[in-house]
């Protein structure tokens, strides 16, 4: 959610091709229907993408991006820290694992007749024979509690944003908290259930403002203020706890 707007481009454009290479920086394309301005996002993985108009000219892009170009640099050295910086998981006794901003720790079990994880007790159990596979498992754990945990979380902000009740996945999303389709489905990573409530409530009204501003325009910001007066505070929230999560390579991201 960390983006910079470039100016509004001139109208007449060409094709794109591959990434561009500005300054020693790349930066990833994805031209969008409809955009007239530049949008350009530094990813938790420090990938630099721009959405560009569709077609835009590439010489034109590469003038706007170079006047961002010591914000991008700040921004891809702080997402390469954080990366470096995040805490690896180990699957064994004790070990802490975030669900709705509370540690809870490991314990390995052996009862073949148990879940392959269960919390019970404030105890997030394992089964041993599951242990190789443990990413794969918990990673389940966690989209299952989503979208049991989630649907009923998100009625009172439909109701207060006045949105439509929007089909909610719960899924991997690479490094963003989640998203919006332009079919109005509102896709949350299953990552965010390691936060805490109130600021899984900010991922779930920052995209419900989506269905009614398809960008982050001055309109769509009043959207989330209006449902959400602290919201400038739980977005420096969201980044600080952004760094500390468990957050594994999986397949599909």
């Amino acid at each position: 959610m960390s983006a910079a707007t470039v100016p509004d481009l001139p109208e007449r454009v060409a094709e794109n091709g591959g990434p561009l290479h500005v300054g020693g920086l790349i930066v990833h394309l994805v031209p969008a229907s409809g955009r007239t301005g530049v949008r350009v996002t530094v990813e938790r993985d420090a990938r630099i993408v721009a959405k560009v108009p569709a077609g835009a000219d590439r010489d034109a892009l590469a003038a706007l991006i170079r006047t961002r170009l010591a914000w991008l640099y700040a921004k891809v050295n702080a997402r390469r820290a954080e990366a470096a910086e995040r805490p690896r998981r180990r699957f064994i006794d004790g070990e802490g694992f975030w669900y709705l901003g509370r540690s809870h720790r490991l314990k390995l079990t052996d009862d073949p007749a148990a879940l392959p994880v269960a919390l019970n007790n404030g105890r997030l159990h394992l089964r041993r024979d599951h242990r190789d596979t443990a990413i794969r498992a918990l990673v389940s754990w966690y989209v299952a509690r989503g979208r049991t945990w989630l649907p009923n979380r998100v009625q009172p902000w439909v109701r207060r944003m006045d949105v439509p009740d929007a089909e909610l996945n719960v899924r991997p999303l690479g490094y963003r908290w989640g998203s919006c389709s332009h079919q109005g489905i509102v896709n949350i990573h299953w990552a965010t259930m390691q936060l805490p409530a109130r600021l899984i409530d900010y991922v779930l009204v920052h995209e419900l403002a989506h269905l009614h501003h398809a960008h982050h325009t001055p309109g769509f910001w009043r959207t989330v203020g209006r449902a959400m007066t602290d919201y400038e505070s739980l977005r420096v929230e969201l980044d600080e706890w952004g760094a500390g999560i468990w957050l594994p390579e999986v397949e599909g991201e």
